[in-house]
């Protein structure tokens, strides 16, 4: 709900969106209709059908389990590079180096990475996975 919307503007909706899906099994049982309705108001509809399609495909009566690797995060509808890694490092605490364009710059400008861009990627993201630390990717100390 997050992606390119304040955290002020997504709070009454994540609230109602998880009073009635407290589960993923619940998400992946519900209507899609039911999700959009919940979801309208927020826009980008692609993300709330993409989330549907990952509880019936990862967390639905079938698997009962979502992917904790990045690799396996990937097979979900929706779910690319950055987004396996940031959830799993974050959700799993796997090593996993969420890469987006500001990452990009900030790697390219620490390595002095001279090619173009997209060329450049998988050396950049080869660079970012040498600075992943390999416990605790998703923060750097514990409070």
């Amino acid at each position: 709900m997050l992606q390119q919307t304040t955290v002020k503007a997504v709070g009454p909706y994540y609230a109602r969106f998880l009073e009635r899906f407290p589960t993923v099994a619940r998400l992946a049982a519900a209507p899609l209709e039911e999700v959009l309705s919940l979801w309208a108001g927020l826009g980008y509809y692609a993300r709330a059908r993409n989330l549907h399609a990952c509880a019936k495909a990862g967390g639905g009566a079938a698997r009962r389990t979502i992917p904790r690797h990045r690799k396996g995060l990937l097979t979900l509808p929706g779910i690319g590079a950055y987004t396996a890694a940031a959830i799993a490092a974050i959700a799993f605490d796997r090593r996993a180096s969420p890469v987006d364009g500001n990452i990009e710059r900030v790697i390219a400008r620490l390595f002095a990475v001279e090619d173009e861009l997209p060329a450049a990627k998988p050396r950049i993201r080869a660079l970012a996975e040498q600075l992943t630390p390999v416990r605790r990717a998703a923060m750097s100390r514990r409070p």
